[in-house]
């Protein structure tokens, strides 16, 4: 298995406002590591594999992103959040 795909778990703090986004179903600005923008209704958390996602509810459909795959994500009534990915 290579590093580059091994889970990195995310900041406890940047967890809960992910799992507060998900109570909410706050509707949020994601950006990727990659530089992608994708907009959502931020809808579960969920593990499988011991790898976590976040299930957001696109125009696209349902998508279920790597929370270290995230970059940052913001939403008016909790800000913007950069996920601290110290490796």
């Amino acid at each position: 298995m290579s590093t580059d795909n091994e889970y990195q778990p995310i900041n406890c703090d940047d967890y809960e406002y992910l799992e507060i986004a998900c109570q909410r179903q706050l509707k949020l600005q994601v950006q990727l590591n990659d530089g992608e923008n994708i907009e959502g209704q931020a809808s579960d958390l969920l593990l499988r594999k011991k790898i976590e996602y976040l299930v957001l509810i696109t125009q696209e459909g349902t998508k279920e992103l790597r929370l270290d795959y995230i970059n940052s994500f913001s939403h008016p009534e909790i800000g913007t959040i950069v996920v601290d990915q110290s490796h």
